[in-house]
């Protein structure tokens, strides 16, 4: 937003005045990208299996104990050790490798 204000300054203001505007918020311009930079830097990254545990899943194809589940619109071998049929709903409860541990949703 300030970029675009430091460009409508340019095209606006009379000639020395333009060139002071621009420059200046421009500077602010930079200083709050610097800032939001290092901020975002430093967060923690929530990707991979691990994040997917707490979360509901619906059963595509039968386990009992191994099947298929759909989560966020993927799909993940999943092991139900209570059996669970198509359309139910799911919990995943942990993860070996790349299958997921699920057990039925309360």
């Amino acid at each position: 937003m300030l970029i675009i204000l430091a460009i409508a300054l340019l095209l606006l203001l009379p000639s020395p005045w333009s060139f002071v505007g621009f420059f200046v918020v421009f500077g602010l311009w930079l200083v709050e990208l610097l800032l939001w930079n290092r901020t975002v830097k430093h967060r923690r990254k929530a990707v991979g299996a691990q994040t997917l545990i707490g979360r509901e899943a619906v059963v595509s194809a039968p386990c009992r104990p191994i099947g298929q589940v759909r989560l966020d619109g993927e799909i993940w071998a999943a092991r139900c050790n209570a059996g669970a049929s198509p359309g139910d709903r799911v919990r995943v409860i942990g993860r070996e490798r790349l299958m997921l541990v699920v057990e039925a949703a309360a």
